[in-house]
């Protein structure tokens, strides 16, 4: 009888000593933190064994949606438009056009955000600092949409992320009215001397159709270099008489402005459009139109709806 109780007493400490070192192993595992993954716009799988803490963005809509889930950077855009609180003092680390790599490299980071377009040629130059590179674009809401998630995971905050896009899709529900008149819209894109027509598969073509708006270059043929813009076409676009005429840039908005107005000069023609006569010609703001304006695209999306109203409320 003894040597029974002996023997339960011994099955009893081996269960007990197994659940404890069960225990102990997935505490451990816990602690070191499964490896995981993303895949970006460019198709790369991207793989993190924790939480990446040091971030740089090379544009605006990247550091702005880090921000808004709560995130935060060691390397900033360099521009002084759209730079969300707590951002200011980021050290700028140059831009989607041109990288500042000794920049980069003296903020040590371990994620770099670039634009698939812009910055593919840049990966194995991120890659020489140890670091990854994680490339993305906005050409649409649903770009931006998608970059909230693909953020959100990298960073563990999928649930501020879905509650982020969720907002936007009530937003364009909201704005988006079917039973009124498209405004008839023209989009212009300026950098000195070069003027372009935005297209529909641009992100300001998307948000002017997600309030309702009807681009009147949606069939303009679209340039090689820059697929989402046309070249101005003064013919087509005085046959399509648009009622108003937004002009955008990434620079001086007044040097764009007073550009445009010389170029319509050349031309006694655009004084016949209904959006010159009414005076309907509005230059947008920069860090909303300009750029990737990140979640801000819900501002983007207000004040355009309320540009377009305005001449609804005229008809």
């Amino acid at each position: 009888m003894k040597n029974i109780y002996v023997l339960v007493c011994l099955l009893v400490a081996a269960v007990l000593a197994g659940c404890s070192d069960s225990s102990a192993n997935s505490e451990a595992s816990n602690n070191s933190g499964d490896n995981y993954s993303i895949t970006d716009f460019a198709g790369q799988e991207i793989v993190f064994e924790q939480v990446p803490e040091r971030i740089a963005a090379l544009s605006n809509g990247e550091m702005d949606i880090i921000y808004a889930l709560d995130g935060e950077l060691v390397g900033r855009p360099s521009t002084d438009i759209g730079v969300p609180e707590g951002a200011e003092d980021v050290e700028q680390v140059g831009n989607t056009h041109g990288i500042d790599l000794e920049k980069i490299a003296s903020v040590q980071p371990e994620v770099v955000l670039g634009n698939v377009q812009m910055n593919s040629k840049d990966t194995a130059s991120i890659h020489s600092l140890h670091a990854q590179m994680i490339l993305t674009e906005a050409n649409s809401i649903e770009d931006i949409q998608e970059q909230i998630t693909l953020f959100g995971e990298m960073l563990k905050k999928q649930d501020k992320a879905e509650e982020i896009n969720a907002e936007i899709n009530e937003k364009i529900k909201a704005l988006h009215k079917e039973d009124t008149e498209p405004v008839r819209t023209l989009l212009v894109y300026g950098a000195p001397g070069t003027f372009m027509t935005a297209l529909p598969n641009s992100l300001s073509g998307n948000i002017l159709e997600a309030v309702g708006g009807e681009n009147i270059a949606s069939d303009f043929e679209s340039l090689e270099a820059y697929p989402q813009y046309a070249q101005l076409n003064t013919e087509r676009i005085i046959e399509a008489n648009p009622q108003y005429i937004l002009l955008m840039s990434h620079g001086d908005p007044e040097a764009v402005e007073s550009g445009f107005i010389e170029e319509m000069e050349k031309n006694p023609a655009w004084n016949n459009l209904d959006a010159v006569k009414a005076g309907n010609i509005e230059v947008l703001p920069a860090d909303l139109f300009g750029t990737n304006p990140g979640t801000r695209v819900m501002e983007a999306m207000e004040l355009l709806e309320e540009l377009l109203a305005t001449v609804q409320n005229e008809s």
